[in-house]
């Protein structure tokens, strides 16, 4: 079969668009020979329902649990984004979309927000969704002992209230940015009662209904025939499974026994891409891979320590070799090329052995052993990269322990707890977003503890005034010297931003734009997706 013919027949069953079917066709100088009757208005099939759909993800945890603020990764993202709705989403093409508010409107200084919500919607157990739900599911997170993970993206919100049926948020200063955070996994809108929700039940509003779910295992769902959103949840049943090991997630898709595989490891993509049966999706967006040093512990307390740490990796070779070019380098802050608000001007710190030692022996710290814990179930090759450091570490007089971990549990008992360990970050939206997820002080997940002195206490108030300002491009002065201070003060190494890559059965359709937010088509391919 020619490659003109491939692209015909992918065309016509509508695993391509038209737009790419003719660029790629032009590109090959081939458009004479396109039939034209393949732009007929019927050309491309609609999505159709039915069938069994299984995601193979390399997440999960024995620890993990419906209650919406544990959630932590990305197991814990498809099962919630399956069963139920949040007031606000990011759509496959990247844009925030009302959800389950049908409208937002904000007053013109941004520190007001307006959420109507969508008329109609019923959970699985047949209630009817009212804005006293979507009360009782935010304030959920919002209590005073609550430990939710999702508490601190809320420390703004100064009074929520039911005003007929909306949802209003005052906030204790303007956010212009304020309903993506809407969007957020831990903030599914759950059924309540007297004022509570009852999130052990599973119950929500979305595409599928939880029939099984096994913390650390698998989940089963079933399509909800009331679903309220036209056009999607098209799978009859799904699966998720949790497949922590590369080797086994891999060969679980090339042996057809689930429909989509994420995390593949970059160094096999050109294995997978000889799978006859198999197609390679790459999604570039805000995904980076840190190794986060707690400066609460010693030895990461000590600026200098943490300076020679990061100037002792390279960079340029664990892009090479653990991402196999599918990537690009990290500047030790979280905010991607890809942001508005990246901070351009900020010089690439590079591999520089000569001027680590010089940090390493200002910190008075020549000959101490520093312990990196890292397991794969971080990223695809975070042990490989963790070996990585250690030997570039070496030549400017670093000494580094690498302890493998165990892989379940991985979540719980290192990360956010153990002085230095692997770590990924899906990344988020918005600069603010991301910077209220992962370092503002009030944060749960701030997991370099990153919280006290000069630096921080700058950080924080940047990130609030970065949030009132409504000039882009003062926001984004803000937000540079934001990212500035974290690159130098903060305890997080980010050598890598890396490709999301995924292997897919070719009998699996969707829409040619792939949300790149998070893994898996904004980790809601079971509800976009369909059979051909």
């Amino acid at each position: 079969m020619s490659e003109i013919e491939r692209l015909t027949k992918k065309l016509a069953s509508g695993t391509i668009s038209r737009r790419e079917f003719m660029s790629r066709a032009t590109a090959m100088g081939a458009t004479a020979a396109i039939p034209g009757a393949l732009f007929s208005g019927s050309a491309i099939a609609a999505p159709k329902k039915g069938g069994h759909f299984r995601i193979g993800t390399g997440h999960g945890s024995s620890t993990d649990s419906l209650d919406p603020g544990t959630h932590e990764n990305g197991f814990s993202q498809s099962l919630v984004y399956s069963y139920a709705n949040h007031l606000m989403e990011v759509d496959n093409h990247g844009q925030l979309i009302p959800e389950l508010a049908a409208s937002v409107e904000s007053t013109p200084d941004a520190a007001t927000w307006t959420f109507h919500m969508r008329q109609g919607v019923e959970f699985h157990n047949g209630k009817t969704m009212t804005a006293e739900d979507a009360l009782a599911s935010i304030n959920f997170h919002r209590s005073e002992d609550s430990k939710s993970a999702g508490k601190g993206l809320l420390s703004a919100v100064k009074e929520l209230k039911v005003k007929g049926n909306a949802l209003v948020f005052t906030l204790d200063g303007p956010n212009a940015d304020f309903p993506f955070i809407m969007s957020d996994y831990h903030f599914p809108i759950l059924p309540a009662k007297d004022g509570s929700i009852d999130w052990s039940s599973g119950i929500g509003t979305g595409g599928f209904i939880i029939e099984n779910y096994e913390p650390g295992v698998r989940a089963t769902f079933k399509r909800n025939p009331n679903y309220w959103k036209e056009g999607k949840a098209h799978f009859d049943s799904v699966e998720l499974l949790s497949l922590l090991d590369t080797t086994a997630r891999q060969n679980a898709i090339m042996n057809g026994d689930v429909d989509i595989v994420n995390r593949v490891d970059p160094k096999t993509v050109h294995l997978l891409q000889r799978v006859p049966t198999l197609d390679i999706l790459e999604t570039t967006g805000t995904l980076h891979y840190t190794f986060p040093m707690r400066v609460d512990q010693a030895p990461f307390d000590n600026y200098d320590l943490r300076m020679a740490v990061k100037l002792a990796v390279d960079r340029e070779e664990l892009v090479a070799k653990i991402l196999s070019g599918h990537g690009g380098m990290g500047n030790d802050h979280p905010i991607s090329t890809s942001d508005r608000h990246h901070a351009s001007g900020l010089a690439q710190r590079t591999y520089d052995p000569d001027k680590a030692r010089f940090h390493l022996k200002k910190a008075g710290m020549e000959g101490v052993e520093l312990t990196l814990s890292a397991a794969d179930a971080a990223f695809a090759g975070a042990v490989d990269a963790a070996q990585l450091i250690k030997a570039s570490a070496a030549k400017a007089g670093l000494n580094i322990n690498v302890l493998q971990e165990p892989k379940d549990g991985y979540w719980s008992n290192v990360w956010n707890k153990k002085a230095w360990c692997a770590c990924y970050w899906g990344g988020r939206p918005t600069a603010d977003w991301m910077f209220a997820s992962a370092y503002i002080n009030s944060t749960e997940w701030n997991d370099t503890a990153w919280t006290k002195g000069p630096g921080p206490d700058r950080f924080n108030k940047l990130v609030t005034m970065g949030r009132s300002e409504l000039d882009e491009s003062k926001r984004s002065e803000i937000y540079a010297e934001a990212q500035t201070i974290i690159h130098d003060d903060g305890g997080a190494l980010i050598p890598m931003f890396a490709n999301a890559i995924h292997g897919v059965s070719k009998k699996v359709m969707h829409e040619d734009a792939v949300a790149a937010n998070w893994e898996n088509d904004g980790n809601k391919c079971a509800e976009r997706w369909w059979f051909a």
